[in-house]
């Protein structure tokens, strides 16, 4: 069980780290807003995956904590 949440640790602090600094980019982007200033599908799609990896990273953590505790 141990290895299981070191694994889901990595997974979350992988999901933290990467996908924000990402999120800066893809908001940078050319392709983010239209000429109008209003926010693409490119840019709508990219922030709804970085929110899943997000809330995946939550989930790992306490999944994590679970498997430590003994629960899983």
């Amino acid at each position: 069980m141990i290895a299981l949440a070191v694994l889901l640790f990595i997974n979350a602090a992988f999901n933290v780290i990467v996908w924000p600094r990402f999120y800066k980019r893809v908001v940078n982007d050319p392709r983010a807003r239209d000429a109008d200033g209003k926010a693409t599908v490119f840019l709508k799609v990219h922030a709804i995956l970085i929110a899943i990896a997000l809330v995946l990273a939550v989930v790992s953590v306490i999944a994590g904590i679970a498997a430590l505790a003994g629960v899983l």
